[in-house]
């Protein structure tokens, strides 16, 4: 024992513990910066002040429709400032917040509806056909629907349901927060965007939430009054937390209802924006921007990117634009991102452009709110950091989910051996950094020889004609499966199938190099990813 024996009287009490939660983030910015701009979309402003009044008013409404401490409130709505508002003020009446993505099929936001309870619906007119055919397909009941007009993007209530604009001008804008009494009590659902079956719904903690804003500003070195482009869908992991972490800093979020290369240029230059997330895809966007799209700037922006390994040419192209990027990794059970790749700008301030590039292109290290990240084997053993033994990307900390709603078994699973499985495949070098191989499904295996479709990527996306690439398994006789790529080619460019293969072989070992190479376009997520079980069915059927 320690010379401290005798703890008597040094309990927890209201002076000196309060439960953690980002709630507090705004109630604080209300105080400290109520005059300065919160959020902007087009030329509506909203001060710190009038953003907490709104928050109240949605909270208060939301209670006087009937809604309760853990009831969920879902929400269909693109990045515009209602959705910011429900990140604050469905948790502040004391229910659970479950942002839906905007392009699921009629099916899928049905059993969302059913699964999580959902009580009252934030809809944008222009889901609402899709808010009120899901409900026809429940099997429980059916949430209240609440229009929400996007009035300057021409997306007008069409009058059947209540409004958002009533909803808030019948709430109490001095409504008292219901704020956690324990930080583990459940503060938003998302569900994952999975290829098969149905989703699952994962559950996050008003203290991962928290965390999450602080370790984010230090991992991206932030300071007072940022301006954030919301390019990440409210919807995907809470805009990774994003929304919640603004006021903390004092910072103005500047809602993008339509992510298009020209709408992120404007941003920059005419609200001074100085940070945002976005996938690789966002990335060869503004790289790809043709002239009159571009604007303009004066400042770095600061950019997170996630979603699939960047490639090192689009990471070499965009810095040379004013962008500086750094590459996180995580997934909707961790919060959003968890792990960065830290820039050593002392250790690799020799590379050059191509080095600093492949670099960048890795996944990194943990972030601060995270346990040291670990790849792991078969056997949930640690695997040793040489860059070469290939396992399992596991994490562990206080923004991993709670667990799967209503599915205990699957929460197990995913939790195995004292850590969150990702699924997804990688190397730790011997300086800690985690880069991945592929997603276990994405791995080829030809002729015995595993190959990693990042990798083939990332070197057909090296050809100047090439804006993207995604490379899946082909079925062979011969060997098995085989790399074929699909390639969506830059605006105006023309490259043969001979060609890009030849290219390729250039860098990749032949067995590597795609057997096919298929031009069109890619299909994608709303958050940029692209669905490779849509090409691995055409892949099988050539």
């Amino acid at each position: 024992m320690g010379w401290m024996t005798d703890e008597t009287g040094l309990d927890k009490c209201a002076a000196n513990y309060v439960p953690l939660t980002p709630l507090a983030h705004l109630q604080r910015a209300a105080q400290v910066f109520p005059d300065h701009p919160a959020v902007i979309y087009g030329k509506q402003r909203i001060n710190y002040a009038e953003y907490h009044a709104r928050c109240s008013r949605l909270a208060s409404g939301l209670a006087q429709l009937g809604v309760k401490s853990g009831d969920v409130v879902a929400t269909l709505i693109p990045n515009l400032p209602a959705q910011a508002e429900a990140h604050f003020g469905v948790p502040a009446c004391g229910a659970v917040l479950n942002t839906i993505n905007t392009r699921l099929d009629v099916s899928t936001v049905a059993y969302i509806f059913d699964h999580g309870e959902a009580k009252v619906a934030l809809v944008d007119p222009q889901f609402l056909e899709l808010a009120e055919a899901a409900i026809e397909e429940m099997e429980g009941p059916a949430p209240i629907l609440i229009e929400v007009a996007d009035d300057p993007a021409g997306w007008h209530a069409t009058g059947r349901h209540k409004t958002y604009v009533d909803l808030l001008a019948e709430g109490d804008p001095e409504f008292d927060w219901i704020l956690p009494q324990d930080e583990w009590e459940s503060l938003a659902l998302n569900y994952t965007s999975g290829t098969t079956g149905r989703p699952k719904g994962v559950v996050y903690h008003h203290r991962g939430a928290y965390l999450m804003t602080m370790g984010t500003v230090v991992s991206w070195r932030m300071v007072q009054h940022p301006v954030y482009l919301t390019i990440v869908p409210l919807f995907h992991c809470n805009g990774w937390n994003h929304t919640w972490m603004m006021p903390l800093l004092g910072g103005t979020l500047v809602c993008c209802r339509d992510v298009s290369a020209q709408n992120v240029y404007n941003a920059i230059h005419y609200e001074g924006v100085t940070h945002f997330g976005g996938a690789p895809i966002v990335l060869n966007m503004i790289v790809n921007a043709l002239d009159e799209e571009r604007r303009t700037f004066d400042h770095q922006v600061e950019v997170f990117t996630a979603g699939a390994p960047p490639a090192p040419a689009t990471l070499a192209k965009i810095e040379d634009l004013g962008f500086n990027i750094t590459h996180v990794y995580g997934l909707t059970e961790t919060f959003g991102h968890v792990t960065e790749c830290y820039w050593k700008a002392q250790d690799w301030a020799d590379l050059d452009q191509a080095g600093i590039a492949a670099k960048k292109a890795r996944q990194g290290v943990a972030m601060p709110m995270m346990e040291p990240v670990v790849v792991r084997g078969s056997d949930h053993e640690i695997l040793p950091m040489d860059g070469q033994s290939q396992g399992e990307i596991a994490l562990r900390g206080n923004t991993v989910m709670k667990g799967y709603l209503k599915n205990p078994e699957a929460t197990a699973e995913a939790f195995k051996g004292g850590y969150f499985n990702s699924g997804d495949l990688a190397v730790q070098h011997a300086d800690g950094y985690i880069q991945i191989a592929d997603r276990a499904k994405d791995i080829i295996i030809s002729g015995g020889e595993n190959i990693s479709s990042v990798e083939v990527e990332g070197v057909l996306m090296g050809h100047p004609a090439v804006n993207l690439a995604a490379v899946v398994a082909k079925p062979d006789e011969k060997w098995g499966e085989v790399p074929c790529a699909f390639v969506e080619l830059k605006a105006g460019k023309t490259l043969e199938e001979a060609e890009l293969i030849a290219f390729s072989r250039e860098t990749l070992a032949g067995f590597k190099a795609p057997k096919q190479v298929i031009f069109q376009e890619l299909p994608k997520t709303s958050t940029g990813k692209i669905q490779k079980f849509e090409l691995r069915g055409i892949a099988k059927a050539l």
